[in-house]
C-alpha cells in the first residue's frame, strides 16, 4: 500500500477532478509483476494502468489506494478488468467518497476476496482534497505563509525578499503544483509585482487597481473578481462579485471557483487576506525563517482582527515538521474554525 501511494504521488496536481491513485500487483509468491497509477484526467485509472501489463492468471493480488470503480466514466469500470484477468484478491487503502461507486460488493459477487482499511490514515490524507469535493462539494483551501520566527512577512517598509531560504522556496513550487489554481490579492500584486508561475491564478481585486502589464498576467489563465465588470480578455476574466464591508465576498469566490472547476486553491497573500480566508482554510503551510524582525511595525500573516482572550484563538493541529534548511515547514489543520 505504501508501493501505492508513493506511485498515485507522482501524477500530483495532474488528476483533478479525479483522485490520485496508485496499483501494485503481485503473483502468487508476493513478487510485483505490475505497477500502475492514474497518470492524468481522462487516462485510465491505476489498476487498468497496471493490469493491462499482465496476462489473465498471472496475476494474484491487486494493491490499491483507493476502492476501483464500478461505473462508466472516461474510462471502463475498473471492476471489470479486474475479474477478466482473473485476479483472486484485492486489497484496498480506502472506501470511494463517491456514492456511485461500489466496486467493492462487485468484486466480492465476482468470488473475490477483499480487504479494505490498509492504511487507510495515509490513503485519506493523500486524497484529502477528492473527499472534501466529493462530501462536501466544495473547493478544498490552502493557504501558505512564509514568516519569521516573530510571525511576519514583511518588514515595516514593506520588505519580504527573501525571508526564506531558496530550499523552502523549491518546495513552495512544488506545493503549487499540487492544486489547481493559487489565489493572491491586488495588495500583494501591487506591492511584489509576483510572477506566481502556474496555469490558473486567481486575483482578488475589488477596484481593479492592479496593471495588466504586472508579471502575474503574463502566464496562465487567470479569474479576477471584482466589483464592477464581468468578461473577458484573452486569458484574462472578469469575474463580477459581491461586496461586503468593503471587502470582495469569499463565500462567493470560493463557490464560484467549485462551479468553475476549481477544485482546490492555495492562498498565497498578505496577512489581512490570509486572516478573513481562515474561516474557510482546510489546511495551511507555514514556512519560518530563523530570523527576528525585532519591528513592531512589520506585516505579520495573520493580521484581521483583536482579541482580548487566547481562548478565543483559533486552534490547529500540527500534522508535519519538515526542515528545508535552515528553514522549517509547518503542515497544520483546523481543529476549530472560530475566527
Amino acid at each position: 500500500m505504501e508501493k501505492c501511494i508513493e506511485l498515485a504521488k507522482q501524477a500530483e496536481g495532474k488528476t483533478s477532478p479525479n483522485p490520485l491513485v496508485g496499483c501494485v500487483i503481485t503473483d502468487e509468491f508476493d513478487n510485483i509483476i505490475a505497477t500502475g497509477y492514474h497518470k492524468k484526467y481522462g487516462e485510465n485509472h491505476a489498476e487498468r494502468d497496471a493490469l493491462l501489463k499482465i496476462n489473465k492468471g498471472d496475476g494474484d493480488t491487486l494493491y490499491v489506494n483507493l476502492e476501483p470503480c464500478s461505473h462508466f466514466g472516461k474510462t471502463p469500470p475498473c471492476t471489470d478488468i479486474i475479474i477478466e484477468k482473473g485476479i483472486k484478491h484485492v486489497v484496498i487503502g480506502m472506501l470511494d467518497p463517491n456514492p456511485v461507486v461500489n466496486g467493492i460488493d462487485k468484486l466480492k459477487n465476482a468470488g473475490i476476496d477483499v480487504i479494505a482499511g490498509v492504511l487507510e490514515d495515509e490513503c485519506k490524507k493523500l486524497n484529502e482534497i477528492f473527499i472534501k469535493n466529493i462530501n462536501d462539494k466544495k473547493t478544498f483551501v490552502a493557504i501558505k505563509t512564509a514568516t519569521t520566527l516573530d510571525g511576519k512577512i514583511a518588514t515595516s517598509a514593506g520588505s519580504s525578499k527573501w525571508i526564506t531560504s531558496e530550499n523552502a522556496r523549491e518546495e513552495v513550487y512544488k506545493i503549487r503544483r499540487r492544486y489547481d489554481a493559487i489565489m493572491t490579492s491586488s495588495t500583494t500584486v501591487i506591492a511584489d509585482n509576483p510572477k506566481m508561475e502556474h496555469r490558473k491564478k486567481i486575483i482578488l481585486d475589488r477596484e481593479l487597481k492592479t496593471d495588466l502589464n504586472s508579471q502575474i498576467y503574463k502566464q496562465g489563465n487567470i479569474y479576477v473578481f471584482n466589483e464592477k465588470e464581468d468578461g473577458t480578455t484573452g486569458d484574462i476574466n472578469f469575474i463580477k462579485t459581491p461586496v461586503k464591508d468593503g471587502k470582495i465576498s469569499l463565500e462567493f469566490v470560493f463557490k464560484k471557483l467549485y462551479e468553475l472547476g476549481i477544485m482546490s486553491v492555495l492562498i498565497e497573500c498578505g496577512g489581512k487576506l490570509n486572516g478573513k480566508a481562515l474561516k474557510y482554510a482546510d489546511k495551511i503551510y507555514q514556512f519560518i525563517a530563523p530570523k527576528i524582525t525585532g519591528d513592531n511595525s512589520a506585516k505579520s500573516c495573520f493580521d484581521y482582527r483583536k482579541i482580548s482572550k487566547i481562548s478565543e484563538c483559533t486552534n490547529y493541529k500540527i500534522d508535519s515538521v519538515k526542515f528545508f534548511d535552515p528553514d522549517i515547514l509547518l503542515t497544520c489543520y483546523p481543529i476549530d474554525k472560530n475566527t
